[in-house]
């Protein structure tokens, strides 16, 4: 069996792509760190949707996007990344299910409706933080502008599927 520890980030330190050595609480780690719970929760309301295999589907899509951001955001600024970005392509999907919603507007106490509903309102929540997060890591590492969009399309896009859910 392959061991998983390798002992070298026991002083605090972490590498990104292509072994470039940082600090773990580096701006690029944190906000990866950040990717990796939205990615989390998502997975959550994933295996809740049960029949929704249209939402469903999207998630996964979605999830399977943040791990080529997490790539593209741990790859050092002068490196190339070979994972193709599909940003932009997730947002137009994303807001195609914002568009098929019957939102009737306004603002909900989350778990008022539905534990799944909660779940979803947890998920956006942690989008947004993750959004404040990119846009910091944007002034010191440009960010690619189609991830800054996807997210903030995403919490749109959980804010409506959450009210849906209610």
């Amino acid at each position: 069996m392959k061991q998983i520890y390798t002992k070298t980030g026991d002083e605090g330190m972490t590498s990104l792509r292509d072994g470039v050595r940082v600090s773990k609480d580096d701006l690029r780690i944190e906000t990866n760190g950040q990717i990796d719970q939205l990615n989390a929760h998502l997975g959550i309301v994933r295996s809740m949707l049960g029949n929704d295999v249209t939402n469903r589907d999207l998630i996964l899509a979605v999830q399977r996007e943040l791990m080529t951001v997490m790539s593209h955001i741990a790859t050092p600024d002068d490196s190339i990344n070979p994972r193709e970005l599909h940003a932009a392509e997730i947002t137009a999907q994303l807001e195609q299910a914002i568009d098929h919603v019957n939102y009737q507007g306004g603002f909900v106490v989350p778990g008022g409706g539905s534990q799944l509903a909660a779940f979803i309102h947890l998920a956006r929540t942690q989008a947004r933080t993750v959004e404040r997060r990119l846009w910091s890591l944007n002034r010191e590492h440009p960010v690619n502008n189609d991830i800054l969009v996807m997210m903030n399309r995403l919490s749109d896009y959980l804010f409506v599927l959450a009210n849906e859910k209610e």
